[in-house]
């Protein structure tokens, strides 16, 4: 991971470091993969707000205020920075925040957090063409 020297610009929109960055929600659940490293990332409730808000190109000052953890919005999203799944991108203009995502903001229980697991790392970096055993086929990547 980066230093923590990372200064997070909160007038700018923010957008995945890179197209190897994806995410999903699942009934309001968002779960972030980076397919170079096969890592993936969950956050907690106020964490899936304020990535669906930064994914939606809202600058970061744009959410400080809603909610009662709003306030750590700056120390989320230098961590996101630090994991690299975000990179600021003041090339692009702010999007007005949706208000979905702000009243959900707004009804957050706890403050953001991310949990990161990689235990299945080998499987999503392997190549399923390549890297598997071939009497037993994928998801069994080949043991050298």
């Amino acid at each position: 991971m980066p230093s923590a020297d990372v200064i997070v610009d909160l007038l700018v929109p923010y957008a995945p470091a890179s197209p190897d960055i994806a995410h999903e929600s699942f009934d309001g659940d968002v779960v972030v993969v980076d397919l170079a490293n096969g890592k993936y990332y969950s956050f907690s409730d106020s964490g899936s707000a304020i990535w669906l808000a930064l994914a939606g190109a809202a600058a970061p000052g744009d959410l400080i205020g809603l909610g009662v953890f709003a306030d750590a919005v700056p120390e989320f999203v230098r961590r996101l920075c630090e994991y690299q799944l975000i990179a600021a991108r003041p090339d692009l203009a702010p999007a007005p925040l949706d208000g979905a995502v702000a009243e959900r903001l707004r009804s957050c229980s706890e403050g953001p957090d991310v949990t990161v697991f990689d235990d299945m790392a080998d499987l999503f970096i392997a190549d399923p063409i390549h890297d598997v055993d071939e009497p037993s086929g994928w998801p069994v990547v080949k043991q050298d």
